[in-house]
């Protein structure tokens, strides 16, 4: 991006760029400790990483002339923040009629990269006094979507698809124009809004019915790599957020990581790259966010980038977010710490820590927000970092080759519940009294040589991770049951732990665990749900659909050699995750 700072200074001077890059030049400190040589090693590839990204250069991350098309075609989001600057105005308008037009809500129906950063932006920034509030409905749990508290009458619903085909916003978008009709007849096309790719059914659905507005996102930016795109800007916009200082932020992280502004460490983008690729290298591939509540989203957003762009070719980073900070004694040799947080914060939370951390020989990076909406620099910065770590790798960082396994298995579990009006269920290893059961796979089986499936997580060995998968709603008993297991688990076998709501991480982590090390071990927990929802043109309802994709899944990791267990609970109920909790810790030392 030659020129980037003097382009953005002449075009758009209000947007401060200038001032904004200065800030970021000392946002990223390193700690390298035993990653010093590796990292030393590796500069000179990271930094001609950097330079074929800007260039836009295919061959940074293939050789093969098919891949360098597909990857050429996904490079985009590096234009992303230019187009959104020219975009301003018409983001602007649109969100003021929203706002003239009554709306108090707004509800973002959406997954993965079409979602987490909408939702990053809603918890970290908010709306602004008088604009409408924002939720965002990534799920397709009947309670979660009962959950949803918005008066339709007065609530936008915004359908944020790449693909346009997506199921779950598809779904759920089917659900609220029902409850829309019922409440506002035919007006109900002027509560949507869509935003997709050109060509795609969503786009042709909101014009022939008329939506309120429709987004066409460019084409060459992959979902994951599209928070600076329409797919994160039109929710903001809704929200009244300041979209000139994320946009002149963003510009701001380009501007200071071009070519020859800073190489190696000194660039604040490349450098992080190189830190998680030399890492990832020399073992250390469990990255480990340490990010306060207050941005504990973006920790998610992290996870979803991350763990879907390298984790393939039986490689990978394996991000961990939402695990408690802990004394180096409760790690082992598998971590890098990154910490990010606001700058000036007195009370950073677990700063203290990871000084001890960082004093034991821990490798750690601390990045410092300069203020909330330096968000728009975040997500350059980990995007950037993110292409140059897959190149350090050997992946191609912008394909998800293993994404659509878990969806083909989802479609055709539909397709017989279709014709049979039931999901197919095996027998399980093991059915409790209270009608819980334990079904393992394959490689589980295998593993355990006849053990009890109980006795599941005594698989975890040396530089594993334990990936918590739960199909079981929203509540904070069930939420902290299954914190409770995560702490628990770690402290004993020094392993990293991981969690994922259902289905949302199928367009996050799923990626990883199919594709990357074979290092995971997985619990997928099911639940009946105490009430389910119809699903209107379609032949099943959420619950069908959640427990479909769910079972998918369990077949995509059993096809892939992964060792899992899928525990099926009768009903989302605390105490049986309690006592499920309980027979799976038996097995580990210090029970």
């Amino acid at each position: 991006m030659d020129g980037a700072r003097d382009l953005v200074s002449t075009h758009w001077p209000a947007l401060d760029v200038g001032t904004k890059r200065a800030q970021l030049e000392t946002s990223l400190r390193l700690s390298p400790g035993p990653l010093d040589a590796a990292i030393a090693a590796a500069t000179g590839a990271a930094s001609r990483a950097a330079g074929g990204l800007m260039m836009r250069d295919p061959s940074t991350w293939s050789g093969d002339p098919a891949v360098q098309r597909s990857i050429a075609n996904r490079l985009g989001w590096l234009d992303a923040p230019l187009r959104m600057a020219d975009s301003l105005d018409r983001l602007r308008g649109f969100a003021d009629r929203v706002r003239a037009d009554g709306f108090t809500d707004v509800v973002l129906l959406g997954m993965g990269g079409s979602s987490l950063a909408p939702e990053v932006l809603r918890a970290v920034i908010g709306s602004a006094p008088g604009w409408p509030r924002l939720h965002v409905l990534d799920s397709t749990n009947p309670a979660a979507v009962l959950a949803l508290q918005a008066p339709p009458e007065g609530t936008l619903f915004v359908v944020a698809s790449k693909s346009g085909t997506t199921i779950e916003p598809d779904a759920l978008a089917a659900h609220f124009r029902r409850l829309v009709e019922a409440a506002r007849g035919p007006g109900w096309s002027r509560h949507f809004v869509a935003i997709t790719d050109e060509g795609t059914e969503l786009a042709r659905r909101a014009r022939a019915d008329g939506f309120r507005d429709l987004f066409i996102n460019p084409s060459d930016i992959g979902g994951r790599y599209s928070a600076l795109s329409f797919f994160g800007l039109v929710p903001a916009a809704l929200m009244g957020q300041d979209l000139p200082a994320i946009v002149g932020w963003a510009l701001a992280m380009l501007a200071a990581a071009e070519s020859g502004f800073g190489e190696g460490t000194a660039n604040p983008a490349a450098a992080l790259g190189l830190a998680l690729g030399a890492a990832a290298h020399s073992g250390r591939d469990k990255l480990t966010l340490v990010i306060p509540e207050a941005l504990a989203p973006f920790g998610l957003w992290i996870e979803q980038l991350v763990a879907e762009s390298t984790g393939k070719q039986g490689r990978g980073i394996v991000p961990i977010a939402g695990e408690r900070l802990a004394p180096a004694a409760a790690y082992g040799d598998d971590r890098f710490f990154v910490r990010i947080g606001l700058r000036g914060d007195d009370a950073r939370p677990g700063e203290a820590d990871l000084r001890d951390l960082e004093a034991a020989g821990m490798p750690c990076a601390d990045i410092a927000l300069p203020e909330p909406a330096a968000l728009g620099a975040e997500f350059v910065r980990w995007e950037m970092a993110t292409a140059v770590a897959g190149a350090l790798l050997h992946v191609n960082p912008f394909d998800e080759p293993n994404v659509q396994q878990a969806k083909e298995a989802t479609r055709a579990l539909l397709a017989r519940y279709g014709s049979e009006q039931r999901l197919p269920i095996g027998a399980p290893d093991l059915a409790l009294d209270d009608g819980t059961t334990f079904t393992l796979s394959a490689a589980a089986r295998a593993s355990l040589a006849g053990g009890k499936a109980t006795s599941f997580l005594s698989l975890l060995g040396r530089g594993d991770y334990l990936g918590l998968l739960a199909y079981v709603g929203a509540g904070e008993g069930l939420s902290s049951e299954l914190r409770a297991l995560r702490a628990v688990v770690r402290d004993r076998t020094r392993a990293a732990t991981t969690y994922g709501d259902g289905p949302r991480y199928l367009h996050s982590t799923g990626q990883l665990h199919k594709g990357g090390a074979n290092t995971g071990v997985f619990v997928l927990l099911t639940a009946a749900p105490h009430a389910d929802v119809p699903i209107p043109g379609r032949p099943f309802s959420f619950g069908t659909l959640e427990l479909a994709q769910a079972l998918g899944d369990f077949a995509s990791l059993d096809q892939t050699g992964r060792r899992a267990l899928h525990i099926h609970l009768p009903s989302p109920e605390p105490a049986l995750v309690r006592r499920v909790r309980g027979l799976l810790l038996d097995s580990l030392p210090g029970a």
